[in-house]
């Protein structure tokens, strides 16, 4: 747990270190367009985070390498050499995107070229535990599909999801921290070596995602921008890969039985990694959301627009602060519930607390439709968004109608002056003759 730890704070602190260069970069550079429609952001913020980004991960890798525990990964297995060569691939296509701009179309090539070389490096769904079917393999054109399709599709939608400042940023830190648990109770707990990739994976996304996160939260001082969502996409997805298709099941030898009765069991404790969209559910949704709606109105799928999650929490009321931690609150909930269900699937207390956290959420969520009538006595506890006084309100509106008395009398004065002034001057021009 130390050296990942180190791995962790090693990669934090040189993408929070680089993000300060990469800004005065990005601004030399030009990489601050102009200002959209859909932005929520009033003034040009350069782009380009994802350089630091990829910094740290660099970093990190490297420092993991060095180490008498991890670094072992390194040795006996190829895909930190695969992530590494996907990563590179994809954060090149976003600095690209970035600073000059590249079309959908090519963008979705590009993810599906970074998928292929991972493939290619090793880093690939091997088999699937199926319910009530066991262990599937997987042959190569199938596996090599299937990977690359979870690839683009994680990566579009952190891609997606990245419309307010350290939104996505934050939300792909919480489904690395869930992810890690998870990944380091397979290492650590069975003892599965083939498990320690996706922790170090996770490990160092969280990094990334922690050393940028100063610079990033609101207001940002600079965008990750899509060298950077795309850049956690990817290593996210890569996790989730490695875990999925290398870990055996039968490894973990829960308890005696066939091999269809044992994958039957354990498929609470896969459902966060079969289906690692689960983790980042928001993301997912607010993708498939954004497809259905644009694809409905006749637009391209790929067609930007402000009817994501987060422009809807804006429209709703909420500040800008407010909607980035709703939606962190339920992107923990969502992910941190899917390990929890994962380790004590038959907890009841476990599904309770789900369920009071989701009204919570769902009360803060709505709490702009609510008009409250707060007491006398507790108007000095809540916001003054809350607060009533009607004694002001009418004091404004007497005000008001005042203020409208007097410029209609001074409209009335001046337009009588005016008429004396027209009735008199005549007068005064014939005495002069």
């Amino acid at each position: 747990m130390r050296e990942y730890l180190l791995t962790l704070c090693v990669t934090a602190a040189v993408t929070y270190l680089l993000t300060g260069p990469v800004r005065k970069f990005a601004i030399a550079a030009g990489a601050m367009p102009e200002i959209r429609a859909r932005d929520v952001h009033r003034e040009p913020t350069p782009r380009l985070g994802g350089i630091a980004m990829f910094g740290g991960l660099c970093a990190g890798l490297l420092v993991a390498s060095q180490l008498a525990n991890i670094g072992g990964v390194f040795t006996l297995s190829d895909e930190p050499r695969a992530l590494l060569a996907g990563a590179g691939i994809i954060w090149l296509l976003g600095v690209l995107d970035d600073k000059w701009g590249v079309d959908a179309l090519v963008k979705l090539g590009g993810q599906m070229i970074a998928a292929g070389v991972m493939v290619w490096q090793g880093l690939t769904i091997l088999w699937l535990p199926i319910p009530t079917v066991g262990m599937v393999a997987l042959t190569p054109l199938q596996g090599t599909l299937l990977t690359v399709a979870l690839v683009v599709v994680t990566i579009n939608a952190v891609n997606f999801v990245d419309g307010l400042d350290g939104l996505a940023s934050g939300m792909v830190c919480i489904a690395a921290a869930a992810f890690f648990m998870y990944a380091y109770r397979i290492w650590y707990g069975y003892g599965i070596e083939a498990a320690s990739p996706a922790t170090l994976f996770a490990a160092v996304l969280m990094g990334m995602c922690l050393g940028f996160l100063p610079h990033n939260m609101h207001p940002a001082r600079i965008f990750m921008g899509d060298s950077g969502s795309m850049l956690i996409g990817l290593v996210l997805a890569a996790g989730a890969v490695s875990i999925t298709g290398q870990v055996d099941p039968d490894a973990l030898r829960l308890f005696d039985g066939s091999e269809k009765a044992a994958v039957h069991a354990m498929v609470p404790v896969y459902i966060p990694l079969l289906l690692p969209l689960t983790i980042i559910a928001v993301p997912m949704a607010d993708l498939v959301l954004a497809i259905v709606r644009r694809t409905w109105n006749g637009q391209s799928p790929f067609a930007a627009d402000r009817g994501h999650l987060h422009h809807r929490l804006l429209e709703i009321g909420h500040s800008h602060s407010r909607a980035v931690l709703i939606m962190y609150f339920w992107s923990a909930l969502i992910a941190f519930g899917a390990v929890a269900f994962s380790v004590r699937s038959s907890s009841l207390v476990i599904v309770l607390a789900i369920m009071l956290l989701s009204a919570i959420g769902l009360v803060i969520l709505l709490l702009p439709r609510f008009t409250p009538r707060v007491p006398t006595w507790a108007q000095r506890i809540v916001p003054p968004r809350y607060r009533h006084k009607p004694e002001l309100a009418e004091t404004s509106e007497a005000e008001q109608a005042r203020n409208a008395a007097a410029r209609a009398a001074g409209l009335n004065g001046s337009t009588a002056a005016g008429e004396r002034h027209r009735f008199t001057a005549p007068r005064k021009a014939g005495s002069r003759r």
